[in-house]
């Protein structure tokens, strides 16, 4: 009896499990871009794509960075078979946020897809290297 009770709760929250709970589900995992040894580049695991976080060191203001970040995310999304439409969370660290907010955001809010917009996380942070004023990681659904 206590079992047909836990099924019937489990159906009522669950409603896509079936009550064999003996059914596994495959799951994928594919890396990309390993070179360094230190982390992937891409990371996709069960149709959601992770980036490893981006810099940019051949700009000197925020606005170039960020669109030289950008373009990398683009083109990480690419390999990965998605896109920016895809995005579900960015976590951006700045440098300097009262100096660099805004123009990140300037670049920012051109950059996103204005029907997709992801949730996002922007918070002051020391760089790594002393000429990286951003870092950008994002978390996307594939196509």
């Amino acid at each position: 009896m206590l079992s047909s009770r836990i099924n019937t709760i489990r159906s009522q929250i669950f409603p896509t499990l079936k009550s064999n709970c003996n059914s596994r589900t495959i799951m994928t995992t594919t890396r990309i871009g390993t070179d360094d040894p230190r982390m992937s580049k891409i990371v996709v695991h069960n149709g959601v794509v992770y980036i490893s976080g981006q810099t940019d060191a051949t700009a000197t203001n925020i606005q170039g960075q960020t669109q030289n970040v950008l373009t990398k995310v683009d083109d990480l999304l690419s390999q990965a078979g998605t896109s920016k439409s895809n995005i579900l969370t960015s976590s951006i660290w700045l440098k300097d946020i009262n100096r660099d907010f805004q123009g990140m955001n300037d670049v920012w809010n051109k950059w996103v897809d204005p029907g997709n917009k992801p949730v996002r996380a922007t918070v002051e942070a020391n760089m790594a290297r002393p000429q990286l004023l951003i870092e950008v990681q994002v978390t996307a659904a594939t196509e």
